[in-house]
């Protein structure tokens, strides 16, 4: 399952091989300088949307790749089993947002500072 991890001034989304080949992506870094603000999503699976570009999606059951909205570009990793989440808004980078389910969204967001 992908972890989502801050490490050395930077914020980290590390990607099981699974979640590689099904998302057509590698783990993904970014400064802590571009994030603007991470969020808990109650219902993850819904804030997915947009066209899919590379990855893989059933829609309303599982999200991994990249999706193009209007002018915005998403990166998601939501598992089935994965009601919850985070949403991450970033500023100056390949992707706008990163979605990413949780079991323990708030957990997550204070393990990360936010």
């Amino acid at each position: 399952m992908a972890e989502l991890v801050r490490e050395d001034g930077a914020l980290v989304l590390k990607l099981s091989t699974i979640e590689k080949a099904e998302s057509v992506h590698g783990d993904i870094t970014v400064p802590l300088s571009s994030v603007q603000e991470i969020t808990v999503v109650d219902d993850i699976i819904r804030a997915v949307h947009g066209i899919k570009l590379p990855g893989s999606r059933i829609p309303g059951i599982f999200a991994m790749g990249t999706f193009l909205s209007g002018t915005e570009k998403i990166f998601a990793i939501v598992h089935h089993q994965n009601q919850r989440g985070v949403k991450v808004r970033l500023q100056s980078e390949t992707f706008d947002t990163l979605l990413v389910g949780a079991d323990n969204p708030e957990k997550l967001v204070e393990s990360l500072g936010y």
